[in-house]
């Protein structure tokens, strides 16, 4: 264990009667990263993070969030943790600028409840009250209120449900920028595109258990896996795996005399390498 990181895990356990959730999880989070927790229905991702916020008890293991244990944290502690709930309940007669401003209030240096509200880009929403929301805007709401108080560090449990693609980008635009302040984001999502725009790093859980991580370009060997080139014979397709394509291309470059009809590379993507892992390991 070590304080110097945002969040320190070793051998997390957590039971819910037969049911093992979390089988021995480690996971280490530095100050300033942003993490991306991948992995399919009943992983054991939400129940880790309940742990981590503080809000489940767990069964063994051991467990530093900005250097405290969850279990036994007070105020100041919460007051620097930030959170967006998969699910969250509202009080549906407020307006925006009502619910947005009750939460500042929490906090001893929260943002300006203006300028939280134009950061998830429901100005034009402001006055508005809850219950008229579309689910997308009531969304960005949750992530308004789990940022209003200047986290350190920020809980994101599938932030964009519900978001169409143009918010989606706007929303990664938010979390870049609180990145860029410093702000430690520890993120779940279901959408790979998402965890390869975001995270500095992914760490796959299954079964409980984190069974790879690293930046998404290299997660579990991608950025040295098999390769494959594809070119046109003549009218025929042709296609060759290779750890070294660079040098297929200069072969065929050679033998075409110039420009290869039809050349293209691709190597697995970040959801092929998740898909293979969670497959795998299931």
């Amino acid at each position: 264990m070590t304080t110097q990181s945002a969040i320190s895990v070793r051998g997390l356990r957590k039971r819910y009667r037969s049911v093992t959730a979390v089988d021995g999880l480690d996971l280490e989070i530095e100050f300033g990263e942003v993490v991306a927790m991948l992995g399919p229905n009943g992983a054991g991702k939400t129940t880790t993070v309940e742990i981590l916020e503080g809000f489940r008890p767990r069964d063994g293991g051991e467990i530093s969030v900005l250097g405290v244990d969850p279990h036994r944290a007070g105020r100041e502690w919460r007051q620097q943790i930030g959170i967006v709930l998969q699910d969250a309940a509202d009080a549906g007669e407020l307006t925006v600028a009502e619910t947005v401003t009750h939460f500042a209030r929490y906090y001893p240096a929260a943002r300006d409840p203006g300028e939280v509200i134009a950061m998830v880009g429901l100005t034009d929403h402001a006055r508005r009250r809850v219950r008229v929301l579309s689910g997308g805007q009531r969304r960005r709401l949750d992530v308004a209120i789990g940022v209003v108080g200047r986290p350190r560090l920020l809980f994101l449990d599938e932030p964009t449900t519900g978001f169409d693609p143009q918010a989606r980008r706007q929303f990664w635009d938010l979390i870049k920028g609180l990145a860029g302040d410093g702000t430690t984001i520890l993120l779940t999502t279901h959408y790979l595109d998402e965890a390869g725009a975001l995270a500095d790093r992914v760490a796959v859980l299954v079964a409980g258990r984190v069974v790879a991580e690293g930046p998404p370009a290299s997660i579990a060997g991608r950025s040295a896996t098999v390769s494959t080139v594809c070119w046109l014979e003549g009218a025929e397709p042709r296609e060759v795996e290779t750890d070294n394509p660079a040098q297929v291309i200069a072969e065929l470059t050679a033998r075409f005399g110039g420009s290869v009809p039809g050349l293209s590379v691709s190597r697995p993507s970040l959801e092929d390498v998740y898909l293979n892992l969670i497959g795998s390991t299931s």
